[in-house]
């Protein structure tokens, strides 16, 4: 019996048709680079001092002492403190040269009148417009965190839908929702309100980026799909990372940068009437003519005279009886071996996220251009992506991934030798290790998925993808830890991506080694000893997932 594969094996690899899609959808992903890292620069702090009021009537030496200076330094200033200006207001009636009386005896108070922002960067940042200094500086991570919270749900409920819906309804309107979203962001009144907004828009971006995913691995034939999820879709997702300093540095305000980012968007929009619908999930659904149609459209699209019957009733019922059925997340822990390797999986994929987007957003606080040090974070993608495929098909996952995430981690932890007047090193050894965590972060989604059994496998998958997003909800509050050590970002995640890379070697190898379709057919985890009632617990689940997808 064929299935979908041999069925349409007459269409070829790489014709005209598949070229033309798999160009449409690496292209369509290109605003999901830009969109989910534009906090970067919409949220940078700019830098700021106490507003002090002009009715004080204070000379200019006397303007020039009214903020004190950080303790231990000389040339530092208080970003969240003042002298109390009633004090300084008395004194400067009697001396008039402020040099002729110790200030720093003087009683300091908050910014009570709000801050003065430096506009040599940005005209305005959401940090600048709402505040979100000092004692309210916890609310910019916070911020990027309900973004990825967001992000959180949209991974998870995508799937559902596009399984319900379609990949190419939801594949667009989820770009309408990233559109809509992104206008209505700039019309924001306030910080609460650009929270909601910005949480909701988190749901639409990544729902985008997964159901492209979906729907280009279905729609191209098993050797083009290592090759689209990893140079493909990686490197157009780099594309949109490397556009985002480009526009940003012409564009200094936050509202009139997510705008044009916005408009950008709308260009996407004519896809529809070029990327069909997944015949796959078609099939899936009954509507054959439909599958049929878009098949032979492809074939003509590659000069190639399909058969006169596509597919018998036979096939069909086999291709939807192969519909991979989800089964209970529960299954993923009444055996030992399943349960210990997505554990590790799940620790794993967390601490990558947080090592990607924790170098990313720390893009501000790296000495150098912003602007620059951005695009060269996005431009390492690149060669990552490429790296990564070329190690997927040459050579073992599980010490090619723990020598990467060691090396990256191992370069991170070097920083801290580092002499601060050698930052041009610095920078260079932060890009080293952010191209070993994308190295790493794209080759995740291939060795997680073949650790487990057909049946397991997309539910395997999802719950320890899950971990990313955790990473990434938390990689916020490490950046934060820089504004008390510059350094102390670099050693954490360090420190989290040698750990990633030791933990590695715990889980089996699956490079040459066939897919397992069933528990029994899983790569043990060789110091988890399973027991004889372990093993009768598998069997039990065997039994239990067939009668799963037999309902």
């Amino acid at each position: 019996m064929r299935d979908y594969d041999e069925i349409t094996a007459f269409l070829g690899e790489w014709g005209p048709a598949q070229k033309l899609i798999f160009l449409l959808l690496t292209v369509s992903v290109i605003p999901n680079g830009f969109a989910g890292l534009n906090i970067i620069f919409v949220g940078d702090t700019p830098e700021h001092r106490c507003s002090i009021p002009g009715n004080l009537n204070l000379s200019q030496a006397w303007m020039n002492r009214t903020i004190p200076l950080v303790p231990g330094t000389q040339v530092q200033y208080s970003q969240c403190s003042r002298y109390r200006l009633d004090v300084i207001r008395n004194l400067s009636e009697v001396f008039p040269d402020p040099d002729l009386h110790n200030v720093s005896g003087i009683d300091e108070e908050p910014c009570l009148d709000g801050w003065d922002y430096s506009q040599d960067q940005y005209t305005s940042t959401i940090v600048s417009e709402w505040d979100l200094v000092c004692d309210d500086k916890w609310k910019e991570p916070f911020t990027t965190s309900l973004y990825f919270f967001g992000v959180l749900i949209g991974s998870g409920g995508s799937g559902v839908i596009s399984d319900r819906f379609g990949r190419k309804i939801v594949l667009f309107g989820t770009m309408g929702v990233q559109i809509l979203f992104n206008l209505l962001i700039t019309l924001s009144p306030s910080w609460e309100i650009f929270c909601l907004i910005n949480f909701l828009r988190g749901i639409g971006e990544i729902s985008n980026y997964v159901t492209a995913f979906v729907l280009g691995s279905e729609l191209l034939q098993k050797s083009i799909r290592v090759t689209y999820s990893t140079l493909g879709i990686g490197c157009f997702y780099a594309v949109g990372y490397m556009m985002l300093p480009f526009i940003a540095y012409f564009v200094r305000g936050w509202r009139m940068l997510i705008l044009i980012l916005s408009l950008i968007s709308l260009l996407y929009i004519p896809l529809w009437w070029f990327i069909p619908e997944s015949p796959r999930w078609l099939l899936s659904k009954g509507r054959v003519k439909e599958a049929e149609s878009i098949i032979r459209f492809m074939a003509k699209k590659n000069g190639i005279t399909p058969p006169a019957v596509l597919f018998t009733d036979d096939e069909l019922e086999n291709i939807q009886n192969k519909q991979v059925k989800s089964v209970p997340v529960t299954q993923l822990i009444k055996s030992r071996n399943i349960l210990v390797i997505t554990v590790i999986s799940v620790l794993i994929w967390m601490i990558v996220a947080i090592g990607y987007y924790g170098l990313s957003l720390n893009v501000p606080n790296l000495h150098g251009n912003d602007y620059l040090n951005c695009f060269l974070f996005g431009a390492i993608e690149i060669p990552s992506y490429t790296a990564s495929w070329l190690l997927l098909r040459k050579c073992p996952r599980r010490f090619s991934h723990a020598g990467i995430l060691v090396l990256s981690g191992g370069v991170l932890l070097f920083m801290n030798l580092i002499p601060s007047n050698l930052s041009i090193l610095s920078t260079v050894l932060v890009l080293i290790g952010k191209m070993g965590n994308t190295w790493a972060y794209s080759m995740l989604y291939v060795y997680i998925s073949e650790l487990y059994p057909t049946p397991l496998r997309n539910t395997g998958v999802g719950v320890s993808s899950m971990g990313s997003r955790t990473g990434s909800i938390i990689s916020p509050y490490i950046v934060l830890l820089g504004s008390y050590q510059e350094i102390l970002p670099f050693i954490v995640m360090g420190v989290l991506m040698v750990f990633a890379g030791i933990v590695v070697l715990f889980l089996p190898e699956t490079f040459n080694i066939p897919l397992p379709d069933t528990i029994d057919q899983m790569q043990k985890v060789k110091w988890c000893k399973c027991s004889h009632s372990d093993s009768t617990q598998t069997r039990e689940n065997n039994v239990a997932i067939l009668k799963e997808e037999m309902l």
